[in-house]
């Protein structure tokens, strides 16, 4: 409305809602655990300590996974998000929680999507898919440090698990898939035709994370 240029309060459009019988999609709180951090590997330490922001990109990458029920079981969503424009550069949809359909899976497609300029920070969770040996292999040699959350600290990733509850609120929760195909279509449509493209944000100043992007491109000395 603020970009038509409609002026409304919050307090009204609340109210012509209310009349209307329109609610916003509830989010529906039921959890699978995809985190298995009861490994041997080694751990990063947190560097990022909730530090949310990123003046350019490729400077700060978080990476989460999360689970889409489906009539044939689980699929898994492996996402890795740039903070400076919260746009998801990478993703995979597996049967598997394995590293190589997961994490490793996300992270191939995050670097033929974006280039690192500079140092890169990767926070993730302490999950056996990031603290694998698989998984470190494919930053040998990359200006990359790792970075993990603290222990039972969900905090320390709240943009990834802010892009699943979103994710899960206006698409899953709402979505009987019949099969994994089906789920795996709706998930391209809803990250590459939605999210990314069309759905403004707040933390964005209500831009969507294609025009941030291009703003930066268009303007790389403001970065």
């Amino acid at each position: 409305m603020q970009e038509l240029g409609i002026k409304a309060s919050r307090n009204r459009v609340a109210r012509l809602m209310r009349k209307a019988a329109i609610r916003s999609i509830m989010y529906k709180q039921y959890r699978v655990q995809t985190t298995d951090s009861s490994h041997d590997y080694p751990v990063a330490k947190n560097l990022l300590n909730r530090d949310l922001t990123a003046t350019k990109p490729g400077q700060k990458w978080v990476s989460d996974i999360t689970y889409i029920p489906t009539g044939e079981g689980w699929l898994y969503l492996t996402t890795v998000l740039d903070l400076a424009d919260r746009k998801v550069i990478g993703w995979a949809l597996s049967d598997t929680l394995k590293a190589i359909d997961t994490s490793v899976a996300a992270w191939r497609m995050a670097l033929k999507n974006r280039r690192i300029k500079g140092e890169l920070l990767f926070h993730s969770d302490r999950g056996v898919q990031y603290a694998c040996t698989e998984f470190r292999e494919q930053l040998k040699g990359l200006p990359v440090v790792q970075n993990m959350s603290r222990k039972g600290n969900c905090w320390d990733n709240a943009v990834a698990e802010s892009f699943f509850k979103t994710f899960k609120s206006e698409l899953v929760n709402h979505t009987d898939f019949p099969t994994r195909s089906v789920a795996r279509l709706a998930t391209f449509e809803y990250i590459e035709g939605w999210y990314n493209r069309r759905r403004k944000q707040s933390s964005l100043n209500y831009q969507t994370p294609a025009q941030q992007e291009s703003y930066f491109y268009t303007f790389p000395m403001a970065a």
